[in-house]
């Protein structure tokens, strides 16, 4: 399970995410990335944990699928908290592949989507 304090959940932040933050695509997923800054609806001098959240429509699967899409990605990415820098929006989105995908194959799509975001990776 993803921890509280780092889960994405209002609208205004994915769109954020998405709108002004890098984008790398995969043939299951397509994250998006924005970089560690202040938030500015949190208050103080702390710097916030990086929040992730996950968009993943009916294109994918119905919905015992999409949840266990969901879940599958929520455990990926809290192995990858560590990888990102604090305070930065990580906006997952799975394409329709991902409902009949692994764990192997989605882990080494998000893996190569999050080197090449955090500039590890070639374009």
């Amino acid at each position: 399970m993803l921890p509280t304090e780092n889960r994405l959940r209002r609208r205004e932040d994915f769109a954020t995410a998405v709108r002004r933050g890098r984008r790398a695509g995969r043939p299951l997923l397509v994250v998006h990335l924005r970089s560690g800054e202040m938030d500015p609806h949190v208050t103080g001098e702390t710097v916030p944990p990086p929040r992730a959240g996950f968009v993943v429509s009916k294109a994918v699967g119905g919905a015992v699928v999409r949840t266990a899409v969901k879940r599958r990605l929520r455990h990926l990415v809290r192995d990858r908290l560590a990888l990102l820098p604090p305070g930065s929006l990580v906006v997952v989105r799975a394409l329709p592949g991902a409902g009949d995908a692994d764990h192997a194959q989605l882990a080494r799509d998000l893996d190569a989507a999050l080197q090449r975001l955090l500039g590890g990776g070639a374009r």
